[in-house]
């Protein structure tokens, strides 16, 4: 039996070179999506997303719009197939464009521009460094980032889930607050290959830039609430939104609270739509009991569909 849904949609990293090509060659919804991204953003979104190669697909230029795009193209075949309408939306950093998107807070181009903008600008960063802490135990976060600010900058990008936390910022920094984590008993410190320390300080003026440009999209109050990044509250309001979408670029992705608050909320069953599984297994570690079916191609949307229409019939 379903409680009440939550529709999820993941971030940077979970591309791969020939996402969203089962489905757009099977849900004209999802054909749909991808062709009105080609035209919108005047470049291949779909050749890019079919077939890469795979270090383009991973420049922030490229990955956030064609994360989007494909995420999007898999809620809509979904919606195309059965008619479900989240209690909740939310989406872990660029995937809350996907989510707003889902809530009825901006339609397919305006997403699309706004998320391209938002890439262009979170692309010509450069420098400082960003890893994974795994495991790390309780306290040992806060006191890590007090003790390796004496050598730099350095601040919590993403809160995962509770045993996993990115951290962002100044080299020297990331690296000292590694060693003290594992000298405090953290299980991993995994570097990330990224460009610069995304959700970081370092994107302030990003930030400001993309408030310039958020001013003048077209952005409405969402018919379903949106469980935002930057406070994990569930939001409404267009001004609300517009606030919030340039702070998101520098601050931390409070993703552990956003699906307890979701939880805490009701929501016992999340929907993932885009590549892989990456947020199915964060959810795993926030809270086993859920649970959290994919659409990512048409094996695993038909699954899903054929799963939840047994859940709601045992309603």
């Amino acid at each position: 039996m379903v409680n009440k849904v939550a529709f999820i949609f993941p971030g940077q990293g979970a591309q791969a070179v020939g996402m969203g090509q089962d489905l757009y060659n099977n849900y004209p919804a999802a054909k749909k999506v991808f062709d009105t991204a080609d035209e919108v953003l005047g470049k291949s979104i779909t050749k890019m997303c079919f077939e890469g190669p795979e270090e383009a697909l991973k420049e922030t230029v490229n990955t956030q719009p064609s994360i989007v795009t494909m995420s999007i193209a898999a809620l809509e075949a979904f919606n195309s197939k059965l008619n479900i309408k989240p209690n909740f939306t939310a989406g872990h950093s660029l995937g809350e464009y996907c989510a707003m998107y889902c809530s009825g807070v901006m339609n397919l181009k305006t997403t699309l521009e706004a998320i391209q903008q938002r890439a262009n600008l979170m692309g010509q960063i450069k420098g400082g460094a960003m890893a994974a802490i795994l495991n790390a135990p309780e306290g040992s976060i806060e006191k890590a980032l007090k003790e390796a600010s004496s050598v730099g900058y350095v601040d919590v990008a993403n809160y995962n889930s509770p045993v996993q936390v990115v951290l962002t910022g100044d080299e020297n920094a990331i690296k000292k607050a590694g060693e003290i984590l594992m000298e405090s008993g953290a299980k991993r410190v995994v570097p990330l290959a990224v460009s610069g320390a995304f959700h970081s300080k370092y994107l302030e003026n990003a930030g400001k830039e993309f408030s310039d440009f958020v001013k003048d999209l077209d952005i409405t109050s969402a018919s379903i609430p949106v469980v935002t990044n930057v406070d994990a509250a569930a939001t409404i309001s267009a001004e609300d939104f517009k606030n919030k979408m340039p702070r998101q670029i520098y601050s931390s992705v409070h993703w552990t609270q956003t699906i307890n608050n979701m939880i805490e909320n009701g929501v016992d069953t999340f929907i993932e739509f885009g590549p892989g599984k990456v947020l199915a297994g964060l959810n795993k570690k926030i809270n086993p009991s859920v649970k959290t079916y994919n659409v990512y191609d048409s094996e695993s949307l038909e699954n899903t569909i054929s799963e939840l229409q047994k859940e709601l019939s045992n309603v």
